[in-house]
C-alpha cells in the first residue's frame, strides 16, 4: 500500500500552491501542519482527486490515479473543511443516502451507518434532523460519512474543528483504531491533536514539505533550545520582541513563566524544558500566511526546507 506524489505541482495563476512535491505515504496516520496559505487544502484536494495538478502526478500502488479513475474514488474517504448536507434529512437517512451513492448494499449500509453513528456518539440522535444539530454534531456526522465505505485512504481537513475536548478524544481513538492498514491524512490547526495521534508529522510551508518524520524525529533538532523563563510584568513583552516565544503560564506569586526558543539561556533563571510540536510550529510559522522564514538559529541546527520527503 503506497500513495506517492511525483513532482506534484498546482498553480493558480502566478501563485504556486503546491510546489514540485515528492512524498511517499504508506500505512498510518499522517498529521499535516501548516499556517493558512501553506498549501495544505490544495494538497488534500489533489490527493482526493478533486483537482487536476498543473504538472506531476499522484500514484497509487504504482499506477497513476488518473488511469485508475472510478476505482481510485472507491478507495477514498474525504472530509472537507465544510461538507455539504441536507438539513431536512435525519442523520441516519443522510448516511444511508451517501452509502447508496457509494454503492453499498442496503443491508451492509444500514449496519455500517449504525456502527458509525455509535462510534461518533450520534446513535441517540440518528432520527433527528441535521438542521437541529450543533456545529460539533455536524462535524462528527461529517467524520462518519468519510468512513462509510471503509476507505483505504482517508483524508480529513480540519476534522476536529468545533469538537469539544471529550469529542476530540473520541475522534482520536476512532482514527487510531481505523488507521490500521490504511493511510489517514489529517490536517488541523490543533497541534495537540497531531502530537497525540500522528505516526508521522508533515509540516508544509510555501507549497513544500519542510519537515517530516515521527514526533521524536522532528523534535530532535529542538532539544536543548526551549526554555521556561520567569517573566515579571513587562519583561514578557521584551522577551517576545527578542525571541520566538510560546505559551505564557501565570504562577500564584504573580510571576509568569514564558516559553522561549533560544540557543543559549535568554535570561537569568531560565530553565531548559522538553520541546513540543507547538514550539517547532512557532519556529516555522511566526507570522500569518505560512511564508515566514525559519529563524536563523533553526537553520544553523540543520532545519532547512526540502523539496520532498519520503516516509514509511
Amino acid at each position: 500500500m503506497e500513495l506517492q506524489t511525483i513532482g506534484l505541482t498546482k498553480k493558480f495563476g502566478p501563485k504556486t500552491a503546491v510546489d514540485h512535491l515528492d512524498i511517499t505515504l504508506t500505512g498510518g496516520v499522517y498529521g499535516l501542519l501548516g499556517a493558512n496559505g501553506a498549501g495544505k487544502t490544495t494538497l488534500m484536494r489533489l490527493l482526493g482527486g478533486l483537482m487536476t495538478p498543473t504538472s506531476g502526478k499522484i500514484v497509487w500502488n504504482g499506477r497513476n490515479i488518473r488511469q485508475l479513475g472510478e476505482h481510485y474514488s472507491q478507495l477514498l474517504g474525504y472530509l472537507p473543511q465544510q461538507f455539504g448536507y441536507y438539513p431536512e434529512f435525519t442523520a441516519l437517512d443522510f448516511l444511508l443516502y451517501l452509502a447508496a451513492l457509494k454503492g453499498l448494499e442496503e443491508g451492509v449500509a444500514r449496519k455500517r451507518c449504525r456502527e458509525l453513528l455509535e462510534a461518533v456518539g450520534l446513535s441517540r440522535e440518528s432520527r433527528h434532523k441535521i438542521k437541529t444539530f450543533s456545529g460539533g454534531m455536524k462535524q462528527r456526522l461529517g467524520i462518519a460519512q468519510a468512513m462509510l465505505n471503509g476507505p483505504r485512504i482517508l483524508i480529513l481537513d480540519e476534522p476536529t474543528a468545533g469538537l469539544d475536548p471529550r469529542e476530540r478524544v473520541r475522534f482520536r481513538s476512532l482514527i487510531s483504531a481505523f488507521a490500521r492498514e490504511r493511510i489517514v491524512i489529517l490536517s488541523t490547526h490543533i497541534v495537540s491533536d497531531v502530537e497525540v495521534i500522528a505516526d508521522q508529522i508533515l509540516m508544509m510551508k510555501g507549497g513544500q514539505i519542510v519537515e517530516c518524520g515521527s514526533l521524536g524525529q522532528v523534535l530532535e533538532k529542538m532539544q536543548g533550545r526551549v526554555w521556561e523563563c520567569p517573566a515579571p510584568a513587562g519583561q514578557a513583552q521584551e522577551l517576545a520582541a527578542a525571541f520566538h516565544t510560546g505559551s505564557l503560564r501565570n504562577t500564584p506569586d504573580g510571576i509568569a513563566a514564558l516559553r522561549v526558543i533560544a540557543d543559549a539561556s535568554p535570561m537569568p533563571g531560565a530553565v531548559r524544558v522538553p520541546p513540543n510540536l507547538e514550539d517547532l510550529y512557532l519556529c516555522y510559522f511566526n507570522t500569518d500566511g505560512g511564508h515566514s522564514e525559519p529563524i536563523p538559529r533553526l537553520e544553523q541546527t540543520g532545519l532547512r526546507e526540502k523539496k520532498g520527503a519520503r516516509m514509511r
